[in-house]
C-alpha cells in the first residue's frame, strides 16, 4: 500500500473512532487516543488502554508510563518517531480501571485495522490485556500465560500480511510502581536491537 493510501484508510479509522458510540467509555472521554508514530512502522507497540495524561492530549503514553517508554526505546537506540504507539481501548475507562470485555470487543476492531494497513513486522504487546488479546487474534491463545512467564519472549504468528513477530513486554507503568522492574524491561528491550 502506498504511504498516501496509508494514510487516507488511517484517517478514515481516526473519523470513525470520533464519531463511536459503541460504548459507554465515549461518554466520559475528553479525547480518544487512537494511535501515534510512523504509519510505515516495522514495531507497533500496544497497550491496555489511555490514562489521564492521554485522555487530555489524546496521545498514546505520554504520562509517567510514557516517560519510561521513551527511556527504553532509547536503551534499544530506537527512535519513537520510527514506531507506532497504540492501545487496546481508544477510551479511558474511568480511573484507569480494566478494560471490560464488551469495550475490548467494541473497540478492538479500530486496532485490528490499523495492524493490518501498517503491516508490521513485530507486535510489542505491553502488559496482560494487550498480549491476551493480540495472542487470541493471531492463533497462539495455547501461548497465553501471565505477562511474568512470558515476557521478553519471541512468538512468531502467520497474517494475511506475512509472518509477524510478537513480543510481549511489561506495562512500562510497572516501571513506575517497582523501579526495580526497569531493568527488567530495558533487558527485554534489548531483544528489539536483535530484530
Amino acid at each position: 500500500m502506498d504511504v498516501e493510501k496509508i494514510e487516507k484508510e488511517l484517517r478514515k479509522i481516526k473519523d470513525e473512532v470520533l464519531r463511536c458510540q459503541k460504548c459507554v467509555l465515549y461518554q466520559t472521554r475528553t479525547y480518544p487516543v487512537i494511535g501515534e508514530g510512523n504509519h510505515q512502522a516495522k514495531i507497533v507497540f500496544i497497550g491496555e488502554a489511555p490514562g489521564e495524561s492521554e485522555d487530555k492530549t489524546g496521545r498514546p503514553f505520554c504520562g509517567a508510563a510514557g516517560k519510561v517508554l521513551d527511556e527504553l526505546l532509547n536503551s534499544a537506540g530506537i527512535e519513537r518517531t520510527d514506531v507506532y504507539i497504540c492501545n487496546i481501548l481508544k477510551c479511558r475507562p474511568p480511573e484507569n480501571r480494566n478494560p471490560k470485555i464488551e469495550e475490548i470487543e467494541a473497540c478492538t476492531p479500530y486496532l485490528l485495522k490499523q495492524i493490518e494497513i501498517i503491516k508490521p513486522k513485530v507486535i510489542c504487546t505491553l502488559g496482560n490485556f494487550s498480549t491476551a488479546f493480540i495472542f487470541e487474534k493471531y492463533g497462539l491463545k495455547d501461548k497465553i500465560e501471565g505477562i511474568s512467564k512470558i515476557h521478553g519472549n519471541v512468538f512468531e504468528a502467520k497474517t494475511l500480511f506475512g509472518s509477524l513477530k510478537i513480543i510481549p513486554l511489561y506495562h512500562p507503568a510497572a516501571a513506575t510502581y517497582n523501579p526495580n522492574m526497569k531493568e527488567t524491561l530495558k533487558k527485554d528491550f534489548q531483544i528489539l536491537k536483535k530484530i
